[in-house]
């Protein structure tokens, strides 16, 4: 499989990530202890983690969009080597 640049290896998504995790294993944890409220706390900065990421994203520390140049010359390069 082809990689196409650097999917998901950005500050962004890394940290949105981490956070995340975290907040899984506090959710996972209060889980097995039965207290619900630590539950929905780690559940709450499990979704802060997509928002930390997001908001970061949008900050410019994500990955660039395409222009539509570049979409069209990828896939005639695609085509290019199909014909081969």
């Amino acid at each position: 499989m082809a990689s196409r640049g650097h999917h998901g290896h950005t500050p962004a998504a890394w940290t949105g990530v981490v956070i995340a995790f975290i907040g899984v294993c506090v959710a996972s944890a209060y889980m097995v202890m039965a207290n619900s409220v630590g539950f929905w706390a780690g559940i709450a900065v499990s979704l802060v983690g997509g928002l930390v990421g997001l908001g970061m994203r949008a900050a410019g520390m994500g990955m660039p969009k395409e222009s539509p140049a570049l979409t069209e010359a990828r896939a005639a390069a695609g085509r290019a080597q199909l014909q081969r």
